[in-house]
């Protein structure tokens, strides 16, 4: 099982991106999918949870400083997660990255995530 993440870019501050997540070959229902974002120059031991959603759409946990700006989705169906990010911050630019769970890593391999950067 492999996670592909795609949708990110540069955006100005302020804009929007909406980043998306395909894991092929899971049995998608049975897991939380989560966000995290690793910031430029960090290590991967440092990536930060900044979205989650159960397994069912029935809720959604958000890291308090993306709370109202960020929205986490999922299409069952297709076996997609999605992240909205609205009025992005420059400090929020980095790689973000998707992996089934939350609140634990289910996949040990992860995917090549997906580049924001935040610039005028």
């Amino acid at each position: 099982v492999q996670v592909e993440e795609s949708g990110g870019g540069l955006v100005q501050p302020g804009g929007s991106l909406r980043l998306s997540c395909k894991v092929p070959g899971l049995t998608f229902s049975n897991y939380a999918m989560s966000w995290y974002r690793q910031s430029p120059g960090a290590p991967e031991k440092e990536r930060e949870l900044v979205a989650a959603i159960l397994g069912n759409g029935g809720g959604e946990h958000y890291a308090d400083a993306v709370k109202v700006r960020f929205t986490i989705s999922r299409d069952n169906a297709i076996n997609m997660a999605y992240l909205q990010i609205d009025n992005l911050l420059p400090e929020e630019a980095g790689a973000y990255f998707c992996n089934p769970g939350y609140g634990v890593v289910v996949l040990s391999s992860w995917g090549q995530g997906t580049q924001v950067t935040v610039s005028l």
